[in-house]
């Protein structure tokens, strides 16, 4: 144990004096939590769209008034779609809605009716909430129209009611914060180890530790744990820039939190360290880190692209990725809570990786300096 502790206050003390790894640890949360919480976002709010009106009445303006007031649209109106076509052409706008001419007429005679709706399906999302967004506010408004004309024998005997769970705002921050935690987690931890034994080949100090009785499990845990703490420390920062600055809601135990990222941590210091004992190298370690931990924490984990919808293959891989269950343990502290066992399943899946990643490294790394 005292070989232990003088390693791990050797390292602690490289730390102190390498502001490097402050700013990974530290000031690259802070950055990337900015980018992820202002720059991605997922929401549609306040699209541009036209509204072409081809028979003005009170009743045509009243439906003008239910988009005009809607907080999801900025609404321009106009007498002919000719007039918006440029402007939708150029992006400027991602839909039209077209009121026609007998408007009036078939609401009153049938209680239903027809728009046009025009959408720039270079944008799928945008232009599919832009045409399901028409169609809520155009029913909605006919329900007002045949109360307000006493048609009681037209109404619904079934009253529905939407009600969301977990993220009752529906804002897209409240799930990408998490996710985006555990992004900045795997970069950290892997890209900060990843340099660690790297480091010590490049400067010639590893043969300097082999030359010692210390063994390759007390130089790697001795590598390892003041790394760990940095990790929970940016973890800390995290959580409280997630609720108290972008105010995300947190319903789980923070405890749980800790544990849950403890062992994401083993994981992705344990193939940040395994890079470093293979390349040898800063350069080349850096970037399979960014390569193998990064890109497919980004990419395969559920962050973004829902996992579901990719192929089967593709689905089988991100099983492989210990960030796939970071990200689903972060969403669910946050916005739903304590689910046992949802939690203790994804725990599991980091651990096993994390094992697998640690036996790697230490049959890689060998005592010997031709190794």
């Amino acid at each position: 144990m005292r070989r232990l502790f003088a390693l791990i206050r050797k390292e602690t003390l490289q730390i102190i004096r390498d502001p490097s790894t402050i700013m990974i640890a530290f000031v690259l949360p802070l950055f990337l939590l900015f980018i992820f919480g202002y720059g991605v976002n997922l929401d549609s709010n306040r699209v541009n769209i036209a509204l072409v009106l081809k028979e003005k009445n009170p009743d045509t303006m009243s439906l003008v008034t239910a988009f005009t007031n809607s907080r999801f649209m900025n609404v321009k109106i106009g007498q002919d779609r000719r007039e918006f076509e440029k402007d939708l052409l150029a992006g400027h706008l991602r839909g039209i809605v077209i009121i026609p001419q007998d408007f009036t007429r078939k609401v009153v005679a049938t209680s239903t009716t027809r728009l046009q709706i025009i959408t720039d399906g270079s944008e799928p999302n945008t232009a599919s909430f832009i045409e399901n967004y028409t169609r809520g506010i155009v029913q909605i408004w006919l329900r007002h129209q045949a109360e307000d004309r006493g048609y009681q024998g037209r109404k619904s005997a079934i009253s529905v009611e939407t009600r969301f769970w977990y993220n009752q705002e529906l804002k897209s921050r409240n799930f990408l914060i998490p996710g985006s935690i555990a992004i900045i987690m795997t970069l950290i931890g892997t890209l900060l180890t990843a340099l660690v034994i790297a480091r010590e080949w490049e400067r010639g100090t590893m043969e300097a530790l082999m030359a010692t009785p210390v063994t390759i499990t007390q130089i790697l845990m001795g590598k390892l744990i003041p790394y760990f703490v940095l990790g929970i420390g940016s973890m800390a920062i995290c959580w409280i820039i997630a609720t108290q600055w972008y105010e995300v809601p947190f319903r789980g135990s923070f405890i749980l939190l800790l544990v849950a990222t403890s062992i994401f941590l083993i994981a992705a210091l344990g193939q940040g360290i395994l890079i470093s004992a293979i390349t040898k190298n800063q350069f080349v370690a850096s970037q399979i880190a960014l390569l193998s931990a990064f890109l497919p924490a980004f990419m395969l984990s559920g962050f973004i692209f829902e996992i579901s919808a990719m192929p089967l293959p593709i689905q089988g891989l991100t099983h492989l990725f210990a960030a796939k269950y970071f990200v689903t343990s972060l969403q669910t502290l946050f916005l739903t809570g304590n689910v046992w066992p949802l939690l203790l399943s994804s725990m599991a899946s980091m651990a096993l990786i994390g094992i697998v990643f640690y036996l790697l490294t230490v049959h890689k790394t060998i005592k010997r300096l031709d190794a």
